[in-house]
């Protein structure tokens, strides 16, 4: 009987387990990755200053839950708000690298980031100056 009840809970935990995941995926489906719904793309904000020269400081993240051009897009934004920041993001890599014109603490980055939500920095480069 113990065996019993056990097997039932233990097929009852694989029942839910699969119905969330189900639900996850049809969510996805239906709104995109990364929320972006109906499959529009996200418009860039804008960077001012594209010349290289001007952003002496590099530092280059590893961001998870990036797996599409709209997830890339969202970080790039979030980081191009800041002020004198360059942000490009790399899907196939999970990798965006983040131009400076002046040293900007990592921990602000990541903390902008990470407040999107559904993203995580996982590692990260030290400064460089080029």
């Amino acid at each position: 009987m113990k065996e019993q009840t056990s097997t039932a809970i233990l097929v009852l935990f694989l029942l839910a387990l699969v119905f969330l995941a189900v639900r996850s995926y049809l969510k996805r489906l239906s709104r995109g990755c990364c929320g972006s719904g109906n499959g529009e793309r996200l418009k860039k904000v804008p960077v001012q200053d594209r010349d290289r020269s001007h952003y002496p400081y590099l530092m280059c993240f590893t961001v998870d839950g990036m797996v599409c051009g709209n997830c890339a897009r969202r970080v790039e934004n979030a980081l191009n708000s800041i002020d004198g920041v360059w942000a490009e993001a790399d899907v196939s890599g999970k990798k965006v690298t983040i131009r400076m014109k002046t040293q900007i603490p990592a921990q602000i980055l990541r903390d902008t980031v990470n407040q999107i939500g559904g993203y995580t920095v996982l590692q990260k480069t030290d400064f460089v100056k080029e």
